[in-house]
């Protein structure tokens, strides 16, 4: 699957059961997000035609990172990785990045890239944000879902996914794995009524029967069927009256585990 904006293109590479690997190119010239298998990219790049002139890692997950050493000796390009002394960040030399700081690539000179810190899932979580337009948000927040809360507290995931919610609806977002089907099942045991969330439901079935992704979303869609994204919404609603958004989300969290 492939989106197209003004001057990139991006190309969804599926990965292990449920992963995707985001490629994003404009000529000859690519970039990829959390490549955790260094076959899946080195295939696309050879099918494409493109040369591979930078690495974007969210996270230090294995599924996310461990394809990442191969490809940076076999392309020599830089790895860019959350400010972090993680051992997966220091084996790939990366360069690390803070929260609002700007990457250039020289090959790349329509493109914007300015990093998120996001921390829930884990401490060190960020984000890609590209052209304003396209959110490479790793693990943080998934189609009608967000990520476990592996090292970070609900009050962080929580800023985090608000943080997210700030941004123009119109953003694209391109989680890193294929939940939605599942997590729109969730959601309906807290929203059942939820009519956008009902048709999420059937146009989610009809992708997923072709085989296809339902990624990326739009920021839009989530704040109309992600409970993860309504908690004040759902905080005036019975089930959780006159709880505080951040408890609504941690006992949205603490369901959604053991679903």
């Amino acid at each position: 699957m492939q989106e197209t904006s003004a001057s990139i293109q991006i190309t969804a590479l599926p990965a292990f059961n449920d992963n995707y690997l985001w490629l994003i190119h404009a000529g000859r010239h690519a970039l990829v997000v959390d490549p955790g298998d260094a076959s899946v990219v080195q295939q696309a790049l050879e099918a494409g035609g493109y040369q591979l002139d930078g690495i974007l890692l969210t996270h230090h997950h294995a599924d996310h990172t461990d394809g990442a050493l191969a490809l940076q000796q076999h392309w020599r390009c830089p790895v860019y990785a959350p400010d972090n002394d993680h051992a997966a960040y220091r084996a790939l030399d990366a360069v690390r990045v803070k929260d609002g700081e700007q990457i250039v690539f020289e090959t790349f000179p329509d493109l914007s890239c300015v990093v998120l810190s996001l921390p829930g899932h884990t401490l060190d979580h960020i984000a890609f944000y590209i052209n304003q337009q396209h959110l490479f948000s790793g693990d943080i927040i998934f189609g009608a879902g967000c990520g476990r809360l592996f090292e970070g507290s609900p009050p962080q995931m929580y800023a985090s996914l608000q943080r997210i919610a700030a941004l123009p609806a119109t953003t694209l977002i391109y989680p890193a794995h294929e939940y939605t089907a599942h997590n729109i099942a969730f959601a309906l045991t807290v929203e059942p009524e939820n009519a956008a969330l009902q048709q999420r439901a059937q146009e989610t079935a009809a992708l997923r029967q072709r085989q296809l992704p339902t990624l990326p979303t739009t920021l839009a869609l989530e704040k109309a069927t992600n409970p993860f994204l309504r908690c004040l919404v759902l905080s005036q609603q019975a089930a959780f009256y006159h709880w505080q958004p951040v408890d609504v989300f941690a006992e949205l969290r603490a369901r959604r585990n053991v679903f």
